[in-house]
């Protein structure tokens, strides 16, 4: 019979959580402070061979440090750096072929000597492959191969008994995602950009463009400046957005009418006498095209309005988003 365990008081499972975040932020603070100082050439170094690469950026490692390894190639590869994972154990079993003289390798290896990496290390030796070593070890078998190495200073595991990769792997994926944001920054990459890299779910919908969801042409509910309100209530009842946009005679946004406008203005006087030019709410919010999406639903819920008016750079409406077109989308 297994003997019984006693259970752990809360207090202690808090302060073991505590410990190992503790630890790890120490870790992070030593990481700092080596970019700070001396680790900093080098990685400028690293970032400025990737950029200079023609081909893609080849993330290898063993155990922990290719869980990491695959985090850091995904990161890359979303923020327009080109990037795969290689698995050193299949490297030479025929997936050597994956990297090409064009490439980069970033080889990841707390204490430098993995034996796996034989292979993959030698191939970019043999090909002149550009290799960035990712280790703790200057003077190890991946610290002096690599063309450029980036030395992760030393710092204890959160790991009670100094065994289990918890402090490094945290260094290594932080450092893995300096890297990818100082090629990110370099490269200019945009949100816009970011989108095409993420076009599902919420992160994708709030970087769609207001262009790529709002209504145009003839769904417009678009009338002149002296329409008949008539005309303005029967275009917003046809069009079904709750208003009616108003234009110039040079086809410039002039204003809006909307549900509210016709409630208040229309309680008294001669009705039928009346244009859209008496009625409507002159130089409405606007929009640009190329805006985002989640820039659309904040103005619509700081302004408590459900429909915003879309206008190109010569101020003419070009479309309209509803507050239902964001919600549907999937921004809010």
């Amino acid at each position: 019979m297994p003997r019984a365990r006693a259970p752990l008081m809360t207090a202690d499972i808090r302060a073991s959580a505590l410990r190992t975040i503790a630890t790890e932020r120490s870790g992070l603070d030593t990481l700092h402070e080596a970019l700070a100082n001396g680790l900093g050439q080098p990685f400028a170094a690293a970032v400025e061979l990737i950029r200079a690469a023609s081909g893609r950026v080849v993330v290898t490692g063993m155990g922990k440090s290719g869980h990491v390894g695959r985090k850091i190639a995904a990161t890359l590869a979303s923020t327009g750096t080109p990037a795969h994972f290689v698995h050193p154990a299949e490297a030479s079993h025929g997936d050597l072929g994956m990297v090409q003289p064009e490439d980069v390798v970033i080889a990841l290896s707390w204490s430098g000597e993995t034996a796996e990496l034989a292979a993959i290390v030698g191939h970019t030796r043999r090909f002149r492959v550009g290799l960035i070593g990712l280790t703790s070890n200057a003077d190890s078998a991946l610290g002096r191969e690599a063309d450029i190495a980036l030395i992760l200073p030393k710092a204890a595991e959160a790991c009670p008994n100094g065994l289990a990769p918890t402090t490094s792997t945290t260094m290594q994926m932080a450092l893995g995602d300096a890297l990818a944001v100082a090629l990110l920054e370099a490269r200019g990459f945009s949100r816009q950009d970011f989108f095409v890299y993420h076009p599902g779910g919420k992160l994708g919908a709030q970087l769609k463009t207001v262009e790529s969801i709002m209504h145009r042409g003839e769904a417009l509910p678009r009338v002149g400046l002296d329409a008949a309100v008539a005309d303005v209530v029967e275009m917003i009842s046809a069009k079904g957005f709750g208003c009616a946009i108003v234009v110039d005679p040079d086809g410039r946004l002039a204003g809006v009418v909307t549900d509210g406008d016709l409630r208040r203005k229309l309680t008294s006087g001669n009705v039928t006498a009346r244009r859209a030019r008496d009625v409507m709410t002159p130089n409405p919010r606007r929009i640009a095209p190329d805006a985002l999406a989640v820039e659309a639903l904040e103005m619509v819920n700081r302004l408590r309005i459900t429909a915003l008016i879309v206008a190109d750079g010569e101020d003419k409406p070009v479309g309209l988003v509803h507050v239902h077109d964001l919600l549907t989308l999937g921004v809010a």
